[in-house]
């Protein structure tokens, strides 16, 4: 309760204003943008930024702004060029190459199916015990036996598969 009552006493006296901590700018503090690049974001699904790519320009840069506010018939293809990087930081051919970031993701991929595999594999040698006698086939086939010396279930069961006269599994 105390924090709250604090904190609406800063407010209040300036020294931090709600516009000052809600601003699109950032912070309270900051001081303007960044130069060069600050808030672009050009992406394929929306290839038209809200701004610039290059807000900062040296004076060569600012010649070739005022040169494309004439005749673009007058500018060469090399001066064409410089102005759409001035705007844009990549072309459509260059967002939509291909990257290898795949390879390195199945390589983690594979890398931890390898490092999970030693570990299950030292675990079955190492840590775990070996396996009941309960668990052998020899145990399996002696209890199957027992099942059908003692006739258990013969409606339904084991027993009713199996025939007795001739000692193998009716057909």
């Amino acid at each position: 309760m105390f924090f709250r009552a604090a904190w609406s006493l800063v407010l209040r006296k300036g020294r931090l204003g709600v516009r000052g901590i809600h601003s699109p700018e950032g912070t309270a503090h900051s001081k303007g943008k960044m130069p060069p690049y600050t808030n672009y974001h050009a992406q394929r699904s929306y290839p038209m930024p809200d701004e610039p790519f290059c807000t900062d320009l040296n004076a060569e840069q600012r010649a070739l702004k005022e040169k494309e506010k004439g005749s673009w018939t007058q500018l060469s293809q090399a001066e064409k060029v410089a102005l759409y990087r001035l705007q844009f930081h990549e072309t459509f051919a260059e967002m939509n190459r291909h990257s290898n970031e795949w390879k390195t993701v199945m390589g983690g991929v594979f890398f931890f199916c390898g490092f999970t595999a030693l570990l299950i594999w030292w675990q079955r040698v190492y840590v775990f015990p070996k396996k009941p006698v309960t668990l052998t086939d020899e145990w399996k086939a002696q209890q199957l036996q027992r099942i059908l010396d003692m006739k258990g279930n013969p409606v339904q069961g084991l027993a009713s598969q199996w025939d007795y006269e001739k000692k193998e599994w009716k057909k």
